[in-house]
Parts: C-alpha cells; structure tokens; sequence
C-alpha cells in the first residue's frame, strides 16, 4: 500500500494512498457475497442465490463501492497504528480511483489528538496559590447570609413560586471534575409572567422541624451555618482552581480541532435544554423568547467549548506526565453505586466516566498542593 501523509491546520491530517490491485480485487467475492445475502431473488432462498444469478442482477458499481468499503475499513486501522496517527474523529473518505483490476485510490481526511506544550502547570499554581489573601479565605457566615438563606427556604415552601427565581437559580457550574467557565446560562427569563406569592409560612420550631431531623430554629441555625461555611470553602476552592487553570490554558500552546469544540458545544446546549425543561418549559418556546436560534446560542457558547475543551487535554496531559490515576478501589466503588441507581447505566460508560472525574480531582489536589 502507497500512502502518504498531509499535515493540514487544526490538528487535521489527510491521508492519500492506493491499495494494491491484488489486494483490492481479492474484495471481489467477499463484496459478492455480502450483497447477495441482502437481495431477495424470486425462485432461490435469501442468501442462497447463485454467484453467476448474482453477477446479472447487481450492477457492478455497487460491488465495487462494496469492495472499498471492505478494503478501507479493514485497512484503516492498520494506516493509523503503522503511521501513529491518533484519530480522534470520523474519518471523511474520498474515492480518487475505483475499477475493477485497478488499484483502489483514496483520501481520507481525520482530526487528530492535538500536540500541545503545556506551561509550567507547577510555577503557576504555586503563585496562584501564594497569591490568595486572608481575605479570600474567610469562610465563616455572616448573619446576613444565613437570614437570607432562610429566606428563600421560606420562600420554596410558600404555595406558589416565581418562575423567575427558579430561572435566576441558574448558577456557576461544577461538573465531571471540570471548572466550567460558562454562567448563567438560563438566566434570561425577566419578561416571563410571574405569579403572586402567597404569604410566606412562619419560621418557627414547626417549620424547621418539617424539613429534617432538627430540634427546634436554634438547633436548625447552627447546622445551617455549618453547610454555608461549607459551602463557601468550596467556593474557594473552586475560584482557585479556577484561577490556575484558566493561567495554564491561556499560556497553553495547542491547535485545537474543530471537533473537540463541537462536542463541548453539544454538552452545553444539553444541559441548558434539561435545565429548561425542568423549569416545565419548552426549549422553543424560551429559543423564540431569547429572540435567539439554536445557531446563535452556539456561537454565543463557542468561546466557553474552546476554553472547556482545552481544560480536558490539560487534565488529561498533566495527569499523564504526573502519573495520576484514579485509585482502583474507589472506581469500582463508585461504578457499583451508578449501576445500582441506574439499572440501564452502560457498565463500560460509567467505568471511563468515574475514572475521568475521579483523576481529574487528583489532578487538581495536585496542583493545590503546589506551595
């Protein structure tokens, strides 16, 4: 097989070749046959039609797009492992040549997994970190916060709720082990009608006690204040992560391919189409609202896919050059917990997903520990 190699922009290479004559038309009856199996012939069984009752009826064109298609999918494997190509997307195939007695001319073009060079992840994150104040790290709540929190639990249990606060409740996302940069994304909803609030319940001992296993408001309080100081110190914590990776990503030097970004964008634009739907409205509906296409909202989001899309390689690639891998047992741990939660969870997706988070985690208490 002669094959040559095009390194094209955003991590794309195109291949070129040809498959030998020989090896091409040993296709031939292996194309035949598969055919044959499909066409239904008045007179002879499904898949027991003759091979000369064949030749008359399938014209040749279609054995032979057969043929390439056989000869290209048992050979484009072989091209990437002898040539290294690490593809990452479908492959987009061309026919230059196709004949019988001939070789098979071809050109396939596919992204591949983008070369990077990554800044020096250790130095920034120890200056991100000496970087954080005392005041940054104040976690303790004020009185303020935990009234105001108190007063939008009342708010929840009042008969009716406001469309618009469940929409405004769309906040900052934590989710899969990333820091996403994207905020708000369904917070556009003021001209929404909103219905009257009925009067808010009282906050007494009653009250309190109809939400969990508290004593009476004092007790209620103090386990209160200690889930926002909870709260807040995840909040550091994910600002500073935050703040080192968004450094390693603007100083990282990568072509990245188009559909890396594409797969991002389809990941937020899902979650912004569940958020909604669980508001009980029509994505549509909110689509027109926005006076927005789905098109606009992928450009909108485009610059948050390229940012989300490079903090996965950055992950990935610091993980690899750390040597960080999720522990065994917690993996199989938390698998086992997916699977028993949701029975038709694929085994296989929900062991690669927990290792991707459960790595990324470690990555970033590695990069926290850098002090």
């Amino acid at each position: 097989m002669q094959i040559k190699i095009n390194k094209l922009p955003k991590s794309e290479v195109e291949i070129e070749g040809e498959i030998e004559t020989d090896v091409f038309e040993a296709y031939f009856n292996k194309a035949l046959k598969r055919i044959g199996e499909k066409l239904e012939v008045d007179g002879f069984r499904k898949g027991k039609v003759p091979e000369n009752v064949l030749l008359s009826k399938i014209p040749e064109a279609q054995i032979l797009g057969e043929m390439a298609e056989m000869a290209l999918s048992e050979h484009y494997p072989k091209i990437l492992d002898e040539n290294k190509i690490d593809a990452i997307s479908r492959p987009e195939i061309s026919i230059t040549k196709l004949a019988r007695k001939n070789p098979l001319g071809f050109k396939i073009k596919t992204a591949t997994m983008p070369e990077m060079t990554l800044p020096d992840y250790k130095e920034i994150a120890k200056k991100v970190i000496s970087n954080i104040t005392e005041e940054d790290k104040k976690t303790e709540p004020t009185e303020k916060e935990v009234e105001d929190t108190i007063m939008d639990i009342r708010k929840s249990r009042a008969p009716k709720i406001h469309m618009k606060d469940e929409a405004e409740k769309q906040t900052h996302e934590h989710k899969d082990g990333e820091v996403c940069e994207h905020e708000n994304q369904v917070s556009d909803t003021k001209n929404y009608p909103v219905s009257d609030t009925q009067e808010l319940p009282e906050f007494n001992n009653d009250f309190v006690q109809a939400l969990g296993p508290f004593k009476d408001v004092k007790n209620f309080k103090e386990k209160l204040k200690e889930n926002i100081k909870l709260e807040k110190e995840n909040q550091v914590k994910e600002k500073t992560r935050l703040k080192i990776v968004e450094k390693i990503i603007d100083d990282l030097k990568i072509e990245l391919p188009e559909i890396l970004i594409e797969i991002e964008l389809n990941k937020i634009l899902y979650r912004m189409e569940s958020d909604i739907t669980q508001m009980g409205l029509k994505f549509e509906d909110y689509l027109k609202h926005l006076n927005k296409t789905i098109e606009d909202l992928r450009k909108e989001f485009r610059t948050d896919a390229e940012k989300k899309a490079k903090l996965a390689l950055v992950l990935n690639k610091i993980a690899d050059e750390e040597k960080i891998k999720a522990d065994p047992e917690q993996v199989a741990n938390e698998v086992a917990m997916i699977l028993e939660h949701y029975k038709d969870a694929d085994a296989e997706r929900a062991q690669m997903h927990t290792e991707n988070v459960l790595t990324n985690e470690k990555v970033f208490q590695f990069l926290e520990n850098q002090q």
